[in-house]
């Protein structure tokens, strides 16, 4: 099948075998699934975890959550540089058998520290993946699909995610009333982990079989290997954008961390802007306002026992605006679909703040009453909309596709460890800001939306439709 690009008057359209390309960037988007499922599994498994290793300090349940997100910030600061040197094929390899070995490690643990080291290495997997996969994907992509199939990374993500909810929910109905009940030899909450073989097993099974990035074979001085990738995808002669390819990548070699330094001191401005939009992307509080999620679901009618339900709601929400993003990445850009998602997630988060700054209290907690119930209800599935159209998958695209050939394992990997380390500071003090008050701590979110849609105006550029060789010339352009 071939489908042309979009015309240009500086280029006849390219034309591509978009099904081979599609298929591509699917097996590399599995990585996404296992990162979405992993990073979740532990939500339906956590109390089970609690009571088996009689965990009851607040900060160690909180450190046992979330200690994984420490090993992804690991996996993402040296993710690129294994990538840049041994390619992107055998580092999704890597975290195919790390995903794997998680699994099995994070089921069938002897104590509390054995099971917080699996899920250090289950979060090492996540940060390779979350790597490797947007860069590779970036990198097979043509220019004027590369929106649309980068986003398969986060779409995979939220599916991953989504995966978790239904098996977690199977697991526990059969397990009877308690996570924890024995289902078979092991106990509900060992199985849900230990599920996660299936899939990091597929993922490994079909990474095997993906040809290597162009942009890495051609950085190792295989150029045969990389015209036969390219030929693989594209329909018309293959020669000049084999040439672009080579003469980005010249000069430098592999990308070391070393290249990111500014002359003088500091980091590049274009590492610098993709650090800021990873943070971003977890200072808006995506993560931190599922928290208090059932609260809200309570205050319209939802018991407890609606847990399931109203999770799987804004689930649904979640994938489906994410299909929006992709329908829309390519066609409308990157730069106006953060601008919309900003101003989106303000307004959705302020609406929060108001509502619970004015809630009342019972024992300690807001009470929802009136009409407050259904306005947060809504602004909560709105803000989830909006994130996911827009900010959810666009930061995965920009990070692998805005950085020059040179240097794009090495800043990819800075991005991606920022992303993570923003991900552990919100997840670690946002129960801390619960105490101060939930219409301070959506306040504080809604103040980093704002921000947000500055940074995004006065310093991203879009990158929609242009070549990844092109990108040092747009560096250099108007934001």
């Amino acid at each position: 099948m071939h489908a042309p690009a979009d015309p240009s008057p500086d280029s006849p359209p390219e034309r591509v075998r978009t099904g081979r390309v599609v298929a591509l960037a699917l097996v590399a988007a599995l990585g996404g699934f296992l990162f979405g499922y992993d990073s979740s599994v532990i939500n339906g498994a956590n109390k089970a975890v609690f009571a088996e290793f009689s965990i009851t300090g607040g900060f160690l349940q909180g450190f046992v959550v979330s200690i994984a997100l420490l090993g992804s910030a690991v996996g993402a600061f040296i993710g690129g540089g294994i990538a840049a040197r041994f390619g992107r094929r055998r580092v999704m390899l890597v975290a195919a058998l790390l995903f794997l070995v998680a699994g099995i490690g994070t089921a069938l643990p002897i104590a509390v520290w054995d099971f917080m080291a699996w899920r250090v290495v289950g979060g090492f997997a996540i940060g390779l993946a979350a790597v490797v996969s947007p860069m590779y994907i970036a990198e097979i992509a043509p220019a004027h699909l590369r929106g649309r199939l980068s986003s398969l990374f986060q779409f995979a993500i939220v599916i991953g995610i989504f995966a978790t909810q239904l098996v977690n929910e199977v697991i526990i109905n059969l397990a009877g009333d308690s996570a924890s009940n024995p289902l078979g030899p092991l106990e509900a909450w060992q199985w849900m982990f230990l599920l996660m073989v299936v899939p990091a097993t597929a993922y490994g099974l079909l990474a095997a079989r993906l040809p290597e990035s162009p942009r890495y074979l051609v950085g190792a001085e295989r150029d045969d290997e990389a015209r036969a990738v390219l030929q693989s995808i594209y329909v018309d002669d293959v020669a000049p954008k084999l040439a672009a390819i080579r003469a980005s990548l010249a000069d430098d070699g592999a990308s070391r961390l070393s290249d990111l330094r500014a002359k003088g001191s500091g980091l590049l401005p274009v590492v610098w802007i993709g650090i800021g939009i990873a943070v971003f992307q977890q200072f808006v509080g995506i993560n931190a306002v599922f928290y208090y999620s059932n609260l809200i679901w309570e205050s319209v009618g939802f018991d407890a026992g609606d847990a399931f339900l109203t999770s799987t709601i804004i689930s649904l929400v979640n994938v489906a605006f994410t299909v929006v993003a992709i329908l829309l990445v390519d066609r409308v850009g990157r730069k106006p679909l953060l601008l919309v998602g900003s101003v989106g997630m303000a307004l959705s988060l302020g609406t929060l703040a108001v509502v619970f700054a004015t809630a009342g209290r019972v024992d300690g907690q807001p009470q929802l009453d009136g009409a407050q119930g259904p306005i947060a209800v809504v602004a909560l599935n709105v803000f989830v909309a909006f994130f996911a159209a827009t900010w959810g998958p666009v930061v995965w695209v920009l990070l692998g596709e805005m950085f020059p050939n040179s240097i794009r394992a090495a800043a990819l990997s800075v991005g991606v460890m920022a992303n993570w380390i923003a991900n552990f500071v919100v997840s670690e003090m946002f129960p801390e800001l619960v105490q101060v008050g939930l219409g301070i701590a959506y306040g504080l979110f809604t103040l980093f939306a704002v921000l947000s849609l500055l940074y995004v105006w006065r310093f991203v550029r879009e990158t929609k439709g242009t070549e990844l060789e092109q990108m040092d010339a747009l560096e250099s352009g108007p934001a």
